[in-house]
């Protein structure tokens, strides 16, 4: 199992075509049999960047388990990567087997904080819709 967050996993592709790697990456992102990736959507997402996203989620594509979380709902995943064609490419790869969770509420990690009142619900800005795959 591998796990990373987007920026990072984005970062980590860029720099290995930099470097005339990037093959190689693929292979070490497609080699575990599960893979997580946090984080889609808190980040932008340049042209490149979903490019590689792309090889990566194609060559994953009904070769093993990937769960993904997102703050952002599917239907703004052509602003998250920038280009709705690209963003229906991936979706459609990564929904055709995928069960999906939509969390909907306020953030867990500061439910204490509202709990004591130390927070507003409107100060919450973890409590956007989003959802996993």
């Amino acid at each position: 199992m591998l796990f990373t967050t987007a920026a990072h996993l984005i970062g980590s592709l860029t720099k290995a075509v930099a470097e005339g790697k990037l093959d190689d990456k693929l292979k070490f992102h497609t080699t575990p049999r599960s893979l997580i990736i946090d984080e889609i959507g808190y980040l932008p997402i340049d042209r490149q960047g979903a490019n590689l996203f792309f090889q990566l989620i194609s060559r994953r594509y009904e070769r093993g388990p990937m769960i993904l979380t997102s703050n952002q709902g599917f239907g703004a995943w052509g602003e998250v990567f920038g280009d709705r064609v690209i963003a229906t490419a991936i979706l459609d790869r990564l929904l055709h087997h995928a069960v999906t969770l939509n969390i909907r509420g306020n953030s867990y990690r500061l439910k204490e904080k509202l709990k004591a009142g130390l927070l507003r619900p409107a100060d919450n800005t973890d409590s956007q819709p989003g959802g996993e795959i």
